[in-house]
């Protein structure tokens, strides 16, 4: 580190990344984009995610062999390819928990525990070990056992459901957001074993699912939809031909304007804002209107007022509305943007949240970046995805082998 240069919140953490797919090295990302030192234990084929050239239907191949699925998911991290299935890889997995703070795997139940690498091994060779597990269903109960990936964890949580009315078939949300859900949350709870052990200074196991993450993701609606049983499910009628048009308050719903943009409006405190929308929309006159003149009247005529709506909306280019709300009153609305305009968007340049990263292979891209912001212990992309095993020889010497050593380990076939 440079004098004067700040510290990384993680930096001095070493991370011990056994992970595949999405949900682990999201996670281990994130830890990453902190400063701390994530090796990535991948097989000697590597992580399935390196091989993920279609997705969806799209091409997601890059230059270079290389994939924009496994390039979003591992920056920031030290590849090591090793064979698990060989007792000397195994062995270099031990030695390097010694003095590891954090070991995270997203494996079955039962497959690290065959390979000599559980929790109950691991501890008793580094008691301050925080072991991060990821796994479909939970560790305990009759489907612990059971695989799982980002539609599983959709549909078992009720996100599928949560797209549509009641009636409605299920639609999985795209974007592998079970995935990201569940590595978001098993980041969080590493950070808090780290800070227990900051604390407490005890090592130990953190757990989570893709259910329990994504029932979480709905927090809200799951524990309203508990807590109010007699209530209908969905706040979604299925009476109604879209949920646009079932929106109990048309002050929190979505209008298309002049031009194809679509504004979203949120003013949640319906009955506040009525009066100075009506007269920025130029329907003053419905101000005291029966059938609209508060949130239940609305409520109850919303197909008209929809209607009345849409045709004002229709009217005039979406920045002309934004125009005009912002200087009518303090209205909560927002357009209504494809993934494709993030990168265009003057708040998310200036906050950040798309980071320009100069690639060795591909040159400069684009990737999403960390969501939080360090006054003090600032993020950074710092390394792009690593090829499979590019760091293994680095690691093995900082491990204290030698050139004859990991020449033998190469001849045996435990490493590449």
């Amino acid at each position: 580190m440079n004098l004067g240069e700040k510290p990384a919140a993680l930096q001095g953490i070493k991370i011990i990344d056994w992970t595949i797919w999405q949900f682990g090295p999201i996670a281990t990302t994130m830890l990453g984009d902190l400063g701390a030192d994530v090796i990535k234990v991948e097989s000697l084929d590597g992580d399935p995610g390196r091989t993920v050239f279609r997705a969806g239907g799209v091409d997601r191949s890059l230059p270079g062999g290389r994939t924009s699925y496994f390039e979003a998911n591992q920056r920031n991290k030290r590849s090591i390819a090793l064979d698990l299935k060989k007792p000397e890889g195994v062995d270099i997995v031990l030695k390097m928990v010694e003095d590891a703070d954090v070991f995270v795997q997203n494996f079955r139940k039962g497959v690290a525990e065959r390979l000599g690498l559980s929790y109950e091994v691991l501890r008793e060779i580094n008691p301050r070990l925080i072991y991060a597990s990821a796994t479909g269903y939970g560790p305990r109960g009759p489907d612990a056992g059971m695989p799982a990936l980002d539609s599983a964890a959709q549909a078992r949580s009720g996100l599928m459901y949560a797209t549509g009315p009641d009636g409605a078939d299920p639609y999985p949300i795209q974007g592998v957001i079970g995935d990201q859900i569940g590595g978001i949350t098993l980041g969080w709870g590493i950070l808090a074993a780290l800070m227990a052990r900051s604390i407490h200074g005890i090592g130990q196991r953190v757990d989570a699912s893709h259910l329990g993450s994504s029932i979480w993701l709905q927090g809200l609606a799951v524990s309203m939809g508990l807590l109010t049983q007699d209530r209908p499910p969905s706040e979604i009628n299925n009476s109604y031909h879209s949920p646009r048009d079932a929106a109990f308050n048309p002050l929190a719903n979505f209008y298309k304007c002049k031009g194809g943009r679509w504004i979203m409006l949120a003013n949640f405190q319906a009955d506040r804002y009525w009066a100075d929308f009506a007269r920025a929309l130029g329907i003053e006159g419905l101000i005291h209107d029966a059938k609209f003149r508060d949130m239940d009247a609305r409520g109850e005529n919303r197909g008209e007022l929809i209607a009345i709506l849409d045709g004002k909306f229709a009217e005039k280019t979406y920045h002309q509305w934004a125009e005009i709300l912002e200087r009518s009153g303090d209205f909560i609305f927002s357009p209504v943007q494809r993934l494709s305009e993030l990168e265009d968007d003057p708040q998310v340049i200036a906050n950040g949240y798309i980071a320009d990263v100069d690639h060795p292979t591909l040159g400069p891209i684009k990737l999403a970046d960390h969501p939080l912001r360090y006054s003090e212990t600032p993020h950074s992309i710092r390394t792009v995805a690593p090829e499979l095993g590019q760091h293994t020889e680095e690691i093995l010497l900082e491990m204290g082998f030698d050139w004859e050593g990991i020449a033998g380990l190469q001849e045996k076939g435990v490493i590449l």
